[in-house]
């Protein structure tokens, strides 16, 4: 099992969601992640979906977060992103910052 894996996200943050700014609410939210995770099922490329959604201050890299340990991320994150194979991509995951889709990259 990996000690460190690298990987990207998207992240819509709602109104109330941990260190959030953003004003949709949680149902406005769930329905864009929705609606970015079936543009990603139908071949839609991740970095350039992160770079145009995310509220992460990746989204500048493609929601490039690098690399990371365990006990790094808030638990239901490490979870799904070391439960990826490289290259793999989560469905949606929510965390008290909002709702992610995470791509494994390393």
């Amino acid at each position: 099992m990996a000690d460190q894996i690298n990987a990207s996200h998207i992240l819509f943050m709602y109104a109330g969601s941990e260190r959030s700014s953003a004003t949709r609410s949680k149902e406005e939210a769930e329905t864009q992640i929705a609606d970015v995770g079936q543009q990603l099922r139908g071949g839609a490329d991740f970095a350039a979906l992160a770079q145009e959604h995310s509220d992460c201050s990746s989204a500048q890299a493609g929601g490039d977060l690098g690399g990371f340990g365990r006990g790094q991320m808030v638990k239901g994150f490490e979870n799904a992103a070391f439960g990826l194979e490289v290259g793999g991509t989560s469905d949606v995951i929510e965390t008290p910052f909002g709702f992610h889709i995470i791509h494994r990259t390393g």
